[in-house]
């Protein structure tokens, strides 16, 4: 995954760096990864695929899901309840990360990240600081995952929230040849 991330990354150093003495974790931003890769699902580029499939084929390999998200997680439970106001609504999967001593929310989506995703997931951020954090938990962290994002979109949607809030990428299959030579022509003509 090195060969790949380094191709993906516009600090070409910092990723070799911790490849080589292993990342410090010490705030929100250094366990949040902009792509994640899950190869592992065996979901091949034309397969079709519901939300709750690929939140199942997780939970199926959630040992090797764990390594992917990285140091410190723990999972704590899949369609974590929400009750507000008579209404309940649910968290795809709430893990704990030990290092950082917080909840991390993650709401995977099949397609594109929209803006009302992002409020959604402001929304269970709330509610995890008011009614499930103790005294002891940091601020809780919110990542929304999706198979694409629109960068600008995304822009506008998380200006002004002040929680600890994500959008990353992930991808079911690492690029072909092709695509990866592509990407590194495109990369080498930007430096």
């Amino acid at each position: 995954m090195l060969f790949h991330r380094l191709a993906l990354s516009k600090d070409k150093a910092g990723v070799l760096a911790i490849a080589e003495k292993g990342a410090e974790i010490q705030k929100a931003e250094d366990i949040i990864k902009e792509h994640f890769v899950f190869e592992f699902l065996g979901v091949s580029q034309q397969e079709r695929y519901l939300e709750g499939e690929l939140e199942e084929r997780l939970i199926k390999n959630l040992e090797v899901f764990l390594l992917e998200l990285g140091k410190g997680f723990a999972f704590v439970k899949r369609q974590y309840r929400v009750p507000v106001s008579n209404r309940n609504f649910s968290v795809d999967l709430v893990f704990y990360n030990i290092l950082l001593k917080c909840y991390v929310l993650i709401d995977l989506k099949r397609g594109e990240v929209e803006h009302s995703d992002i409020g959604q997931m402001n929304f269970y951020l709330n509610y995890f600081r008011k009614e499930v954090n103790t005294e002891t938990d940091n601020e809780p962290i919110g990542i929304v995952l999706g198979a694409y994002k629109d960068k600008i979109m995304v822009e506008y949607a998380m200006d002004n929230i002040n929680n600890k809030l994500f959008v990353s990428k992930y991808q079911l299959y690492l690029p072909n040849k092709e695509e990866l030579e592509k990407e590194l022509i495109r990369l080498i003509g930007n430096t």
